[in-house]
């Protein structure tokens, strides 16, 4: 059997920022005295002349890429991802969204796998905050492929983008051949009782929970949605008239992510059962982080619980 590749989507996403670099001097990078963890320390080794960290004050950090993007660079600004969604929420909502500036915010170590950095620093509440800002793109990637291809697409596309990336190294999901859309999700599996639409690490936890289903003959279908905003509609729409139950998984709060945005569709347009796997409205806590995702249910037996869950709740 072949190893499994694992890398953390933080270490694509530095070794992407390099790839940009090389083929658009309009691509600068700010970060905020994170480089080494962010992984932008990769870009600033070949270009540090592109490269620029504004210490500790995030905040401000996204006014200053503001004001590059006014002068026509792609910035990609960086920080963990309670800082650049949370500390500086103001500036991203103001400085970058309201004006649709062409800045790319790269925030790593999102969700429980952050893991003994412990609850200050686990943020699951990102996607939530970033939802609510009109016009700005959300990209969750599932593994280092998904990463290299949405940070290309980021760049080419104008606007405010909003990537989020793990601390932890984990599966590799796709091959060279797969296809990335901003704003399409993408079926891995088709199945005939029940979607799984899953983002980031609990894609590839979702195919898991989709083979142990056939155990019980139960054929479940898996979605890759790493665009959570613009969310694709039609492909939620099509898994709900084609299985008529649906499970969300994702490694952020119940409220506000991806299982929030799936039901806001489902409810207006073909009213199925959604349930949702993720972190139950709590915070976190320090520990490693493989075993903090199983205490928080963020596992393949979770979702297999829920979607037999909601094919018993079909009428």
């Amino acid at each position: 059997m072949a190893d499994i590749i694992k890398t953390a989507t933080r270490d694509a996403y530095g070794k992407a920022l390099v790839e940009l670099g090389k083929t658009n001097d309009k691509v600068i990078v700010f970060d905020a005295d994170l480089a080494a963890a962010t992984k932008t320390g990769m870009f600033k080794k070949e270009f540090p002349e592109r490269f620029v960290d504004c210490g500790i004050a995030e905040a401000n950090m996204i006014g200053v890429a503001a004001g590059m993007a006014t002068a026509g660079y792609t910035v990609f600004a960086s920080s963990f991802a309670m800082f650049a969604a949370g500390r500086a929420f103001e500036q991203v909502r103001n400085t970058i969204g309201y004006p649709h500036l062409n800045v790319k915010i790269g925030a790593t170590h999102a969700g429980i796998s952050v893991g003994e950095d412990g609850a200050s620093h686990q943020c699951c509440e990102d996607i939530a905050l970033m939802r609510t800002i009109p016009g700005m793109t959300i990209i969750n990637p599932a593994d280092d492929i998904e990463t290299r291809l949405a940070v290309l697409a980021a760049a080419e596309m104008d606007g405010p983008v909003y990537m989020r990336f793990g601390r932890l190294a984990v599966p590799r999901v796709f091959d060279e051949s797969y296809k990335f859309r901003i704003g399409k999700g993408a079926y891995l599996k088709e199945g005939k009782d029940v979607t799984i639409i899953a983002t980031g690490l609990l894609v590839e936890r979702a195919l898991q929970a989709a083979e142990s289903l056939k155990a019980d003959g139960i054929d479940a279908a898996v979605i890759n949605m790493a665009t959570i905003k613009p969310i694709d509609r039609d492909i939620i729409i099509d898994a709900a008239k084609k299985t008529g139950a649906i499970v969300t998984a994702e490694e952020h709060n119940i409220i506000g992510g991806l299982g929030a945005a799936v039901a806001e569709v489902i409810c207006e347009t073909v009213p199925v059962p959604v349930l949702r796997v993720g972190v139950e409205d709590t915070f976190g806590k320090s520990g490693p982080a493989l075993e903090l995702l199983e205490i928080f249910g963020l596992n393949s037996a979770n979702i297999c619980q829920k979607a037999k869950e909601a094919i018993a709740l079909k009428k």
